[in-house]
Order: C-alpha cells, then sequence, then structure tokens
C-alpha cells in the first residue's frame, strides 16, 4: 500500500533518511544516455546526457541501504537537460518510489531546476556539437530557406513541438549562456509528499532569493536528516523549513493508511467515468500503462489508483516512472503498473508496445482511456458514479474531469474524432464525448450536469451536493484553507471507494477456508490449497456483480489478502491493513442484523466520512509533536558561503552524521522501538523463525509472478536476458497452475481424487478462468515480439501461419491442411455413419473469420482459443501453429517463451489435460452467430426402408432455441442447414405426412453434428412411425445426447446399438413380440423410479448455472417416463398374441370409467373429484392434439405435465383404486400392492417443491 511502512529494520523514526544532489558532473564531462533512446538526429540542447549522483548525506544508513542506480535514475529519468537564457526554465517537482526486491517501498522526491554552467570546458563541448550537428544537418537535407527566423527558440518546457525549422535553435558562446539541470532530492521512509514538496521548494528559494537564507543551508538540511522525527501514528507534527513552519500528520491505525497524493488531480485529469474504469482494470490485473509528460502526474495516478483500492494491495510490478533505460520491461508477460514519460511530441498513435490484447493505456493529459476488451462492469457503477461525483462537485470539481488542466483537450478533439469513429473500442468515452466538452465551454455547473447526466445516466433528481462540514469553522485548522480542503476530499473519496468493499465483502470471513494442518505444512502446499470458497460466495451475490466479482476473486491481490488473513489469527498479529478492514466490516455487520440488507443489491452510501474527516480536522486543530528549530551547526569559517542562483556544495563534514543523543530519541526509545520491533515481526508474519519468515514473504510475494520487481540498473544485455528468463518460468508456473485450477473447478475436487469428474462448474467462473487463460495466452504470445502487428499478438501468428500454408498449397508442395481421424475406420463397418469431420487448424480459423459479429482481432483470437478448447484441440492446434520453426523464429526474439523449447513443451502437455472434460465455452458465448447443423437419419436395414413414400420433416431443439419444422426431401437421409446456435441440443421431433402406399418408417436413430464444434448427438428411435404400426404414431420425440469423441467408441456404437439406450429400445421388444420383454421384478422398478426422481431432484439443487437438461432426467433413458412405464406395464395383462395393449389403452379406459362416474353423478368425496376432473380433462386434450404422436407417446405427454403441475402422485392413488385396474392387471401387478403404491406416492410427492418447466416440444399443440 502506498505509505505503508516502508523502511526495512527497525529505522530510528526520522523524516528523512538521505538528502541527495544529481545533476552534471564537470569531471566526467557530457557523456550522451544512449540508454535513454533519444537519438542523435535531435539538436545536441535536446539530447540527454547521463547524469550522476554528485553527493548524498548521510553516506548510509543501515535501515535502507541507498541505490546509487535506482535514486540516479529516479531522480533525472530523462538525465541532464541543457537550456539557454531562451528557453522557459521552471523547477519541476516529482516523487517516486523504489520498491526493493522484497517488495519494502522507499520514498523519493525531488526538485530538479536550472543552473549557469560555469565549467569553460562544457560550454565549449557544447559549441562543438553544434557544430558537427549543423555540419551532418548540411549533408543530409539542404538547408530551409528561411532559417533566421529559427534562432528565436520555442519555450520547451513542456516539449512544444520541434518543427524542422527550430532543429537550429542552436548554442553561440559568444552569446548564449548555458545552463544546466540539477535535482535536489529526499529519500523517506513514508509517503509525506505535500511536506517534502514544501522543504524542497524552500531550498530552492534560498538560493535563488536575493537575500541570504537566515542560516546556511546545511543547518536545515541537517535538521530535516537528524532532528525532525516522523509523526507517531494518529498524530501530527511541525517543523521549520527555510521559511515557514511546515505541517504533516499521521493516520492512526484504525483509520486508512497514509496517503498524501492529490485525488483532486486524478478526478480533474480523467473524470469520474475513466477513473472507475481505470480502477476496475487495476483490481482485475491487467497489464496498465500511463502515459503523460509530467511525472509527478505519472505518480499521483498510480499512487492514487492503488490508494483506492484498499483493503487490497497491488502485487506486481509496479513502476510508476519507467526510466527510459528499462522500456524492454514493457514487453513483460506478467500484470503491471507503468508510467511512461511521453516527451509531449509524439502522439499515441507512435507508441509501439509490445502487447494490448489486456492492456489498459491511459492518456492522463489528454483525458482519455483505452479499456481491454470485455471489462466487466464494476458492481452498482452507475450509483457509485454518482456517489463520488456529489463530493466532487461540493468541492467545485466537473464530474467529467476539468479540461482546462489537460493541456490538449483542443488538440486531442481534432486529433481523435476520427479515431473514434475508426475504432469502436473506445467506447468508454460513453455517448459522443465530444458533446459533452462542448457543453464544458460555458462551463457552469448546470451544463456540467448535464454532461455527467448524458455519460454517466445519472438523474439529477437525486444529486445531494453535501454542504461543506469545515464550515463549522470553532476550530482554528493550522495549514491553509486549500490543503486542509485537499485532505477532506481525499478522505472522502477515500472512504466512498473503501465503503465498496466493505459491503460487497461485508461477510467474507465466512468463506475463507482456514488450513486443517500447521501452517508450515499449509506453507509449504499453499498453491495446491483453496483458501477461499468462491462458489458459495458468488452463488450468495446479486447476479449483475457475477461478472466482475468472479474475475475478481481469480486475483492475486484477493489470494494474498486472503492468504493474509488466514496467517493472523489473533488480533495482535493482523497486518494493519486487515485489522482496519475487519473493523469496519464488524460495524457493517452489526447494522445489518438491525436491518438486514446483505446480498441485496441495494446501493449502500459511505457512512464513515465524517467520523473520519473529524480525526484529521482534529489533527490539524492541534499539533501534537513540534522538531527542534534548525540552528547554527559547527561549521568552519568561510564555509556556506551564499552565491545567487547556485546550489552550494554543502559541507559533508557536519552532515554526513547525525548529533550523538538526542533527546526525542533518548526518551522514547526503549519503549517505542521494542514496541515496534515486535509490531514488526508480527506483522512480518508470525512464529516462523526468521529465515522461515524470509522465506515466507518472500514465496508470499512470488505467488503470482516469479519477477515482482524490475532491478533498477544500468541494464547489460545479461541482465536482460536473466529477466526474461525469470518471465519465462513465471509464464509456465502461471499456466500450471491455471490449468490445474481450472480442471479442478470444472471436475470438483472430490471427484479428482476419485478419478472422474461428475460436478460442474458454473457458467460464470467458467467464463472468468476461460477469460484469464486467453489473457495468459496472449501474454505469452507477445514475450519477445520482433515487431508488433495488431492488439493481438496470437491471432497476428495465426494469420501469418495461414498465409504461409496458402503460399506452400499454391506453390503445390503439398496440401494436407486438414486431417482425416477416423481414417483407421474399418472396412468392414457399413452401418451409416457420419464421414468425420476434418481437424484442421485453418479451418477453424476460417469458422471466427465468417462470424460477423466478432469484430476485433483479439476478439477473434479468444473465439478460437474458445472454439479450440470446445473441441478439445487447444494443444494440438497450438502445437501445429508452432511447429511452423521458421515462422517463430522470423516472429519472435531468441529469449522468447515460444523460443525456449522445454517450456513451450511443457506449456502444450499442460494444455493437453484440458481434453480431460468437456467445455461449451464457445457454443454457450456465441449465441447469436448462425451454425451449419448436419443431420444423418438411419433408418432399419432390415424393414425396406428404401419403399418409403411418405414425405418426411423433422425439427431439432436446443437449449438456446428451436429450428422450427425442415422438410426433408423423400429418400434423402443425410443434410446440411444452417440456423442460429441452438446451443445444446436437446431433442429432436420426426415425423412424417402418412402420404403413399408404404407410409411406415422404421427409425433406428437420428444424428446431428454442430459443423463448427463438432460436437456430434445421438437421438436412439427403434420405433415405426406409421398408422396401424407399432402404437400408430406419426411423429415421435427423441431425447438425444452428445456422444463422445473417440474414433472406437463411435465404431462401437454404431455397430451394436446398446440394449439400454434409451427407453425405445424396450418398446422395440415389446411392439415386436410382447412376450420377450426384459421382466423387472418390482425391487428393480421402485429403484428405477427413486434414481428417476432423485435425478431431478439433484438437478434442482444446482445452481442454475450448472443445471444439464431436463428434458434427459424426464423421457431419457432412465429418466421418469420410462420409470413409471415399467410401473404401469408390471402385471399388464397382455391378451392374444398378436393385439399388443398400450397403456395409454388402460388410461382412456380409466378416464371413460370416471366421466360416466361424474354423469351418472356417483361422486365419493370432494377432493377425489377435482382429481379425477383432472385426470380426464389432461388425458381428453392429449387425445385432442392436432398432431400425431402416437399412445406411448401420449403417456410420454401425460407424465411431463403431470410432473410439471404436481399431479402425478394424486393420479397413482386414483389408479390403483379403479375397477379398471382390477381388470386390466394381474394380481402381482405393483399397481395393486397397496405398500408398494403408498412408497410410489411418497417419493412422487418430493417433486412437489419444484418449479418444472417444460422443453416446448415436449409439450407442442397442448394448452393446459
Amino acid at each position: 500500500m502506498s505509505g505503508g511502512s516502508g523502511g526495512g529494520s527497525s529505522a530510528p523514526g526520522r523524516f528523512a533518511d538521505y538528502f541527495v544532489i544529481c545533476g552534471l558532473d564537470t569531471e566526467t564531462g557530457l557523456e550522451p544516455d544512449e540508454l535513454s533512446g533519444e537519438n542523435f538526429e535531435q539538436t545536441p540542447l535536446r539530447r540527454t546526457f547521463k547524469s550522476k549522483v554528485l553527493a548524498r548525506y548521510p553516506e548510509n544508513v543501515e535501515w535502507n541501504p541507498f541505490d546509487q542506480d535506482a535514486v540516479g535514475m529516479l531522480c533525472m529519468p530523462k538525465g541532464l537537460a541543457f537550456k539557454t537564457q531562451a528557453d522557459s526554465r521552471e523547477p519541476q517537482f516529482h516523487s517516486f518510489i523504489i520498491t526493493r526486491e522484497d517488495g519494502s517501498r522507499t520514498f523519493g522526491f525531488s526538485l530538479t531546476f536550472f543552473e549557469e554552467v560555469t565549467s569553460k570546458q562544457i560550454c565549449s563541448a557544447m559549441q562543438t556539437l553544434y557544430h558537427m550537428h549543423n555540419a551532418e544537418y548540411d549533408i543530409l537535407h539542404t538547408p530551409p530557406t528561411n532559417d533566421k527566423d529559427s534562432c528565436s527558440s520555442t519555450g520547451d518546457c513542456n516539449g512544444t513541438s520541434v518543427s524542422k525549422l527550430q532543429r537550429f535553435n542552436s548554442y553561440d558562446i559568444s552569446r548564449d549562456t548555458l545552463y544546466v539541470s540539477k535535482c535536489i532530492c529526499l529519500i523517506t521512509p513514508m509517503s509525506f509528499m505535500k511536506a517534502c514538496k514544501k522543504v524542497l521548494e524552500q531550498l530552492h528559494q534560498a538560493v535563488t532569493s536575493p537575500q541570504p537564507p537566515p542560516l546556511p543551508l546545511e543547518s536545515y538540511i541537517y535538521n530535516i536528516l537528524y532532528e525532525v522525527p516522523l509523526p507517531p501514528a494518529g498524530r501530527s507534527l511541525k517543523f521549520s523549513g527555510v521559511y515557514g513552519p511546515i505541517i504533516c500528520q499521521r493516520p492512526s491505525t484504525s483509520e486508512l493508511p497514509l496517503f498524501d497524493f492529490p485525488v483532486k488531480e486524478v478526478f480533474e485529469l480523467l473524470g469520474v467515468e475513466n477513473v472507475v474504469q481505470l480502477f476496475t482494470c487495476a483490481l482485475l490485473e491487467f497489464q496498465i500503462l500511463l502515459y503523460s509528460q509530467h511525472y509527478q502526474r505519472l505518480m499521483t495516478v498510480a499512487e492514487t489508483i492503488t490508494a483506492l483500492m484498499f483493503p487490497f494491495q497491488w502485487q506486481h510490478v509496479y513502476v510508476p516512472i519507467l526510466p527510459a533505460s528499462l522500456l524492454h520491461f514493457l514487453d513483460a508477460p506478467v500484470p503491471y503498473l507503468m508510467g511512461l514519460h511521453s516527451n509531449g511530441l509524439d502522439d499515441r498513435s507512435k507508441l509501439e508496445l509490445p502487447q494490448e490484447a489486456n492492456l489498459c493505456f491511459v492518456d492522463v493529459d489528454n483525458h482519455f482511456i483505452e479499456l481491454p476488451e470485455d471489462l466487466p462492469q464494476f458492481p452498482n457503477k452507475l450509483e457509485f458514479i454518482q456517489e463520488i461525483s456529489e463530493i466532487l462537485m461540493a468541492f467545485g470539481i466537473p464530474p467529467e474531469g476539468n479540461l482546462h488542466c489537460s493541456e490538449s483537450a483542443s488538440k486531442m478533439k481534432s486529433l481523435r474524432a476520427c479515431d473514434l469513429v475508426s475504432d469502436k473500442r473506445n467506447g468508454n468515452i460513453a455517448g459522443s464525448p465530444l458533446n459533452s466538452y462542448e457543453l464544458l465551454k460555458e462551463n457552469e455547473t448546470i451544463a456540467r450536469l448535464q454532461a455527467l447526466v448524458k455519460r454517466t445516466g445519472v438523474s439529477l433528481e437525486k444529486l445531494e451536493v453535501r454542504e461543506e462540514t469545515s464550515s463549522k469553522k470553532d476550530l482554528k485548522i493550522q495549514c491553509d484553507e486549500e490543503e486542509f480542503k485537499i485532505y477532506q476530499l481525499n478522505i472522502q473519496i477515500r472512504e466512498v471507494f473503501a465503503n465498496r468493499f466493505t459491503q460487497m465483502f461485508a461477510d467474507y470471513e465466512v468463506f475463507v477456508i482456514q488450513p486443517s494442518q500447521d501452517k508450515e505444512s499449509w506453507f509449504t502446499n499453499r498453491e495446491q490449497m483453496q483458501n477461499f470458497d468462491k462458489a458459495s460466495f458468488l452463488s450468495d451475490q446479486p447476479e449483475p456483480y457475477l461478472p466482475f466479482l468472479s474475475r475478481f476473486l481469480e486475483t492475486q491481490m484477493f489470494a494474498s489478502f486472503i492468504d493474509n488473513k488466514i496467517m493472523c489469527h489473533d488480533e495482535d498479529d493482523k497486518d494493519p491493513v486487515l485489522r482496519v478492514f475487519d473493523s469496519r466490516v464488524d460495524k457493517i455487520r452489526l447494522l445489518n442484523v438491525r436491518t438486514p440488507t446483505l446480498r441485496t443489491s441495494m446501493y449502500q452510501k459511505c457512512t464513515t466520512i465524517d467520523e473520519a474527516e473529524k480525526s484529521i480536522e482534529l489533527r490539524l486543530a492541534k499539533i501534537d509533536h513540534t522538531a527542534v528549530h534548525p540552528h547554527l551547526l559547527d561549521m568552519k569559517i568561510g564555509q556556506g558561503k551564499y552565491e545567487l542562483g547556485f546550489f552550494p556544495k554543502l559541507q559533508s563534514d557536519v552532515l554526513s552524521t547525525g548529533p550523538a543523543s538526542n533527546k526525542w530519541t533518548k526518551r522514547n526509545a526503549p519503549a517505542q522501538w521494542r514496541r515496534k520491533d515486535r509490531q514488526k515481526q508480527h506483522t512480518e508474519h508470525l512464529r516462523l523463525d526468521n529465515d522461515q519468515r524470509e522465506k515466507y514473504i518472500q514465496e508470499a510475494r512470488n505467488l503470482g509472478s516469479t519477477i515482482r520487481q524490475p532491478k533498477l540498473s544500468n541494464l547489460s544485455p545479461s541482465v536482460i536476458a536473466q529477466t526474461n528468463w525469470k518471465f519465462v518460468e513465471g509464464l509456465l508456473k502461471e499456466c500450471r497452475n491455471k490449468t490445474k485450477r481450472m480442471l479442478v473447478e470444472k471436475m470438483g475436487r472430490e471427484a479428482v481424487e476419485l478419478g472422474h469428474g461428475e460436478v460442474n462448474i458454473t457458467g460464470v467462473e467458467e467464463n472468468t478462468l476461460i477469460a484469464s487463460l486467453c489473457d495468459l495466452l496472449e501474454r505469452i504470445w507477445s514475450h519477445g515480439l520482433q515487431v508488433k502487428q495488431g492488439k493481438s499478438a496470437l491471432w497476428s501468428h495465426l494469420l501469418h501461419y495461414l498465409e504461409n500454408r496458402q503460399r506452400k498449397t499454391t506453390s503445390g508442395s503439398f496440401s494436407t491442411s486438414g486431417i482425416l481421424l477416423d481414417s483407421e475406420r474399418r472396412k468392414s463397418d457399413t452401418s451409416p455413419a457420419m464421414s468425420p469431420l476434418r481437424i484442421s487448424l485453418i479451418q477453424d480459423m476460417r469458422h471466427i473469420q465468417n462470424i460477423s459479429e466478432i469484430k476485433t482481432d483479439v476478439g477473434k483470437a479468444r473465439a478460437w482459443v474458445r472454439l479450440s478448447m470446445e473441441k478439445k484441440l487447444l494443444s494440438r492446434h497450438l502445437k501445429q501453429l508452432l511447429s511452423d520453426h521458421e515462422l517463430t523464429k522470423k516472429l519472435y526474439k531468441r529469449y522468447a517463451f515460444l523460443r525456449c523449447d522445454d517450456e513451450k513443451e511443457q506449456f502444450l502437455y499442460h494444455l493437453l489435460s484440458f481434453n480431460a472434460v468437456d467445455y461449451f465455452c464457445f457454443t454457450n458465448v456465441f449465441t447469436t452467430i448462425l451454425i451449419p447443423y448436419h443431420i444423418l437419419i438411419v433408418p432399419s436395414k432390415k424393414l425396406g426402408g428404401s419403399m418409403f413414400t411418405a414425405n418426411p420433416w423433422i425439427c431439432i431443439s436446443g437449449e438456446l432455441g428451436e429450428t422450427g419444422v425442415l422438410q426433408i426431401p423423400r429418400n434423402i437421409l443425410e443434410m446440411t442447414f444452417e440456423c442460429q446456435n441452438l446451443g445444446k441440443l436437446t431433442t429432436v421431433q420426426i415425423g412424417h405426412d402418412n402420404s403413399g402406399l408404404y407410409a411406415k418408417w422404421l427409425v433406428e436413430y437420428v444424428m446431428v453434428r454442430n459443423e463448427i464444434t463438432g460436437h456430434t448427438y445421438k437421438f436412439p428411435c427403434g420405433r415405426w412411425l406409421g398408422k396401424g404400426m407399432d402404437d400408430g404414431s406419426l411423429e415421435r420425440i427423441l431425447v438425444g445426447e452428445l456422444l463422445t469423441s473417440h474414433a472406437e467408441v463411435d465404431e462401437r456404437q454404431c455397430r451394436t446399438p446398446p440394449l439400454q439406450q434409451s427407453p425405445s429400445m424396450i418398446r422395440r421388444f415389446v411392439t415386436i413380440s410382447p412376450n420377450n420383454k426384459p421382466k423387472l421384478n418390482t425391487g428393480q422398478i421402485q429403484e428405477a423410479i427413486g434414481e428417476a426422481v432423485n435425478g431431478i431432484v439433484k438437478h434442482f439443487h444446482k445452481p442454475e448455472k450448472e443445471r444439464g437438461s431436463l428434458t434427459l432426467l424426464l423421457c431419457g433413458e432412465s429418466g421418469l417416463v420410462s420409470a413409471l412405464e415399467q410401473v404401469f406395464q408390471h402385471g399388464f395383462k397382455s391378451p392374444r398374441l398378436f393385439k399388443n395393449v398400450f397403456i395409454w389403452d388402460f388410461l382412456e379406459k380409466a378416464q371413460t370409467y370416471y366421466e360416466t362416474l361424474e354423469q351418472n353423478e356417483m361422486v365419493p368425496e370432494e377432493n377425489w373429484q377435482t382429481r379425477a376432473r383432472n385426470f380426464c380433462r389432461f388425458v381428453t386434450a392429449i387425445n385432442n392434439t392436432p398432431r400425431n404422436i402416437g399412445k406411448d407417446g401420449k403417456f410420454q405427454m401425460l407424465v411431463c405435465l403431470g410432473a410439471r403441475d404436481h399431479l402425478l402422485h394424486h393420479w397413482i392413488a386414483l389408479l390403483a383404486d379403479c375397477p379398471i385396474t382390477a381388470q386390466m392387471y394381474e394380481d402381482i401387478a405393483l399397481i395393486k400392492d397397496h405398500t408398494l403404491v403408498n412408497s410410489l406416492i411418497r417419493v412422487l410427492q418430493t417433486l412437489q417443491e419444484f418449479n418444472i418447466t417444460l422443453e416446448a416440444s415436449l409439450v407442442k399443440g397442448i394448452d393446459i
């Protein structure tokens, strides 16, 4: 957390650790800085030269070793800059962070100003460079005609455009004064940005003001280094600068952590909408690149976004200011948050970024943000934006951002208007951004509001602007009004953000999975352990939150947060951040006991603002500590001389060591530091001995990415290679963890241990995991790219591959783009089957290219990955793609992941494990696309299918829709048609119009294949369609199942139809000769009923997203219909050998019996009467349906309707007592055995609590 305790081993709480001066080393002269990537076309004044750390005081402190490379790079990230008297030379302040290898942080604050160059050598060196440059320039370019004007150089503080003419803003030693940048810097353990800025500005003022300062500068620097303490937690401190008092205050351990950057600036620069989107990207650990020509802005935005994440902490690479020499870090295939300095000349389009598929690019100066695709909405985003806007408006900040503070607002207009049209991805500037900017011009509050309403849909009526709390002027605030306002706004906005998480995760503790074993063994198996019950947590959340939450729970920051929770049991050793968060959560839980609002998506506004504001106000009104005043030091005479405009060479002897004893250190030290040490050990994670603790912290940091922080040093190729090697290892580890996680989720934990997968994964979560797999693949494919093309590295590689193949095929060397999997199909196997689909990477690409709904490259790559996952070909396809070594060599640098052979092999091997489970991640996501389906109807060979004269039709239904009736041309048994994605297929209705002489058709089964995903469904039938055959049915509803894709299984299934494939098989035997049907005893029948009902109950106990097909449970092989059929078949008297009697005949007789009873008015009790009436109504309705379904089809329909309307158990009771039963059943029949009937009724009653909805195809033509 920014502002978290920085210092390493217990530092004596000093305010600052070092005072540093950087600049031009006159000894070594001008050294061009090649690494910062400046080209030599620039005029010498525009080039960058190496800066050096000229002095630092003290030399070293053991609790924070001085890192010369890092400080040098970050104080002056662009190196030295030269100017002449014609340029503007305003001093610039910026802050920076140094993150050490172990993740601890130190803060730096630097002020860069310009000093006249006094060294003759440097001036003449510059003159020489100019002569050389001009000579070269004359050779390369014919000189422009009007180069006289070009001498008046333009002010280049903000890098105004350097046109060709101004190339000659020359330097003439006789006429011009040369200035060079120098920087003074404080390195501190905590981030008191405002105070440090004042200290440095006052020091600089002392050097430039006409009067010398009251004391030599050494006194003030000595004071800040050795005599000013860090304010204790919850206290404020006042100390003296050169010209005035400086105040800083530190929050107590129960408040939000220290954060001292102005949030206001971020909202002014970006606007609320963009800030919330950027915040969402950071929470989901996308790569984030900030781009600005002000170092301080980069820092402010980065620190603000990470501070607003409280209680979560950014776990990955964090470099808010990326020095020019570290640009290769943008290649990092890990999540990062980096800030890139723009020189103000180049447009965003010139920026070559290695990968943009999951990049969030923020152009800070231009109020513009590019988002990664499919970014989910932050929960309650509109209400959240509204709550933030109300606060901003109370402080007079327009919620849509203040365009006056972004320099190039006007430039942006012209530049972006065309881009917006062409690039649909910037939909984040919602609506038409330019209109709201027009509105801003009038800049009255109401115009602002309208703009806001336009952009965010926030209603105006609800805006209640908070009145200023500081109007209660009873407290005298010690700092100035402006500064207090910044404090107020900061805390209000931070409280609102923190409140979102306390509301969202109010009951997170319930879902933390505490490890069963001791800490150490838990720790060693950390990666395999699930530490949070994600599925249960998500099942409690409101539906709209799921897309965001399911992805957020997968992030490293969430995992670390929960790990922290598990590691800290008792209050004492809780991480401070966790302690604050938990206490807030407890408050909310108490409130919610009284007013249970948890679980609803009701928006709970923040209620903690006033309290938080009050504590800051109190600290500022009454200053707790005042530091020693600066005083004269014991300096040699004649030293500390004042020279206007030059920062003096300080006397190192007085500054290199602090006072031998000092009253505040002596007084508080023992108790204070002992306590501090103890706490430190606690936070460093408890009771493991020191080595283990170190290891633990290191490990915890490395969990997500092998590389956490770039080492800021001048990088040699070998260091770069090693960094990349770490990246490769990190990617492989991440791939291993992801595949494992996805499989475990998919199969359920127990199932994995037992070696089979049953449990299904929720749709949302599956989507999340697949999206994160796509991100990982994009990162792998963009690691070490030679030249970036398009936004998606994976798709561009696929396109290259496609192009290569086409070239080869046309040149005629070979053309086998697809491989036939089933070439081994044995010749003897004559049973009809579909010709197998070719496995072809290129064909799959073409399918994706044909989907017009997918517009972008990133989208195409993701769709292709999803399709390959669903076809279980991902590993195989990628292997084929990478087998083109020439291409890989051409596209990737030597160190790229894809060129590390072992790692690549292992990676493909991990992906292979996905073939163990079925994904429908393509079918379920692209629900509106057109898909070709291939149908094969297999009639029975034995009974003259070829003589069939009627016109058949078919209708296919799936989870997403149905085809409607398709007429099949006669004698054609195989056809392909296109229709909108049906989802997983469930039923096929097949029938014919009974025309012609031989209108009888015995259909074995129907196969339907999705030609894009290759999923094949088999719908067994085995029954006649025809009047007077079987049960006289002209149409049947067949229930399908997905075939597994192994070739051998396929062959078996084609050759011998299994006995118990679907109820129809049994019926077939019945119809051909009723005597040889498999007789089940009553026990087996009861078991079958139990199983069928159990299946339905289980179905409803699963979360909605995971349920399979209910139709299968009702009408499938061991479904409810077939089980009840067994009940009614048991002990059924079959008359003469050739006349078949069906259950439906029995039910019709029962119906006639009840109806005659009604007419004779021999009605027993009321209850019984309604049951009988219901039964008759249903039977009549089914008999009157216009459809030609046979008797068994009618029975099936009755059972389905009875299940839907919870009437089955009534009907069974009714029929058991019916005299017709006595006539048509033998005495041993199940339906006549009272105890068995009663237990059957009890079982069927369990279905009452479920709301069964039937698929349309089951009840077509019936309106009850």
